[in-house]
């Protein structure tokens, strides 16, 4: 594992880069700081599905580019239960996530498995599935997690007092996923902006992931890019060939966005309700098995990607709701997720909960390929600071952090102390 000097990135950039509330994110509502549970509430009691658009119906009327977005010339209709939001990710006879590409990063996401259904899905899949599962976590967190972890903590225990939104959370996913990639820390930041600020102009990322893959081809190693560059799949008409440049530039963009992002937004919403919660930080300390249970109800409480699209492929009938063909369902899972027909007191974070599976990680075919590494990686990060950072505690002179964001939610800083 790098020493700590080598995980060194540039703050100004690193901050700029994760900042739900600031420029890269206002496409996805980063502006929002209301509460829309009481909204969601109220709407859900309406009925399961409502027409309209998830920011819209929260009074968040700024710009909208996600999943299932903007697709204005369509109808849209958002889905707020339970029942019906797990329905509707199951269901691939009625519901598609694919939709026409806008975008040459879009053109590339459908060459990748997000879009794929069926039996390539489940081929392509396949093919990376191995690295993901739980018993494959070690292989993580021995090469990566552990020492990227301990190499940033070590850097600010001495300080007493740090943000850790961007000194903690956002590093670790980003130097994981470059790592396991190949791709240099040097590179860690550029990756980042180029699946984010950049996302109509691939350039760069193919500039920066291509000599890689190549490179792979020529000495694979015990990395994801080398099983994608020596894997194979067999086509409809049965004939056998390994993914291309293109198809592996495709996964190599879906992994590396998704790996560099939803994980740093879901470990600071651990720790903003751990901080908020402050005797869960006692019982963590106390018996760290309890992490388990505090990240299973943070990801119930507060998903960091709160809606998914899917696309109705015909006209049909949803929870009495006329849906015609073509049109946009927004699976609200932070909705669905406080759904108070499944959980009792569901806008309380209480990892003494009974554990009911939630919609955290979605669902169905397309179910959060990461979980798993994501559950790893904030299990040893907040293990680490929780012991390592006695007093561990919100700054008091600075401003209260907010949970921030309609599309993609997270903090808008964590600023701390502890004794030293």
């Amino acid at each position: 594992m790098s020493s700590p000097g080598d995980l060194r990135l540039d703050p100004d950039r690193l901050r700029h880069l994760f900042d739900i509330a600031g420029p890269v994110f206002a496409s996805r509502g980063g502006s929002y700081d209301a509460d829309p549970h009481p909204i969601l509430h109220r709407l859900r009691a309406e009925g399961p599905v409502v027409e309209g658009v998830p920011g819209p119906l929260i009074g968040y009327h700024g710009e909208g580019v996600f999943v299932g977005l903007p697709f204005e010339d369509r109808r849209h209709f958002t889905v707020l239960d339970f029942e019906t939001c797990d329905l509707v990710v199951r269901d691939t006879d009625r519901f598609t996530p694919q939709a026409e590409a806008h975008t040459a990063s879009a053109e590339l996401i459908e060459r990748s498995m997000l879009a794929m259904e069926g039996e390539q899905h489940r081929t392509y899949r396949a093919l990376v599935q191995p690295s993901f599962v739980p018993r494959r976590a070690r292989w993580w967190i021995e090469r990566w997690i552990e020492g990227t972890v301990d190499a940033l903590v070590d850097d600010m225990a001495s300080d007493g007092r740090a943000e850790l939104s961007t000194q903690l959370c956002a590093p670790i996913p980003l130097l994981t996923i470059c790592g396991s990639f190949g791709v240099g820390v040097e590179d860690a930041l550029a990756i980042r902006a180029s699946v984010t600020e950049r996302v109509n102009d691939i350039s760069v990322f193919a500039e920066l992931v291509l000599p890689v893959i190549r490179q792979r081809r020529q000495e694979p190693g015990d990395d994801l890019l080398s099983i994608l560059v020596t894997s194979s799949v067999t086509d409809a008409d049965g004939v056998e060939h390994t993914l291309d440049d293109g198809e592996v530039l495709g996964f190599a963009f879906l992994l590396l966005a998704a790996g560099s992002g939803t994980t740093w937004k879901q470990m600071g919403i651990t720790l903003y309700a751990l901080l908020t919660h402050p005797t869960w930080i006692d019982v963590v300390r106390a018996d760290p098995a309890r992490l388990r249970d505090v990240i299973e109800e943070a990801v119930r409480w507060e998903p960091t990607d709160p809606v998914f699209a899917r696309f109705a492929r015909r006209d049909t009938e949803l929870a009495g709701v006329e849906v015609p063909a073509g049109s946009v369902l927004h699976t609200h899972f932070g909705a669905a997720n406080r759904d108070p027909a499944r959980w009792d007191h569901p806008d309380r974070f209480d990892p003494d909960r009974p554990t009911r599976p939630h919609l955290g990680f979605g669902n169905g075919p397309h179910i959060c390929l990461g979980m798993h590494v994501a559950r790893a990686e904030m299990t040893t990060a907040l293990a680490a600071v929780v012991a390592r950072l006695p007093g561990l505690r919100l700054d008091p002179e600075a401003p209260p952090p907010r949970l921030v964001g309609v599309y993609e939610r997270g903090p808008d800083a964590l600023p701390v102390v502890w004794d030293t």
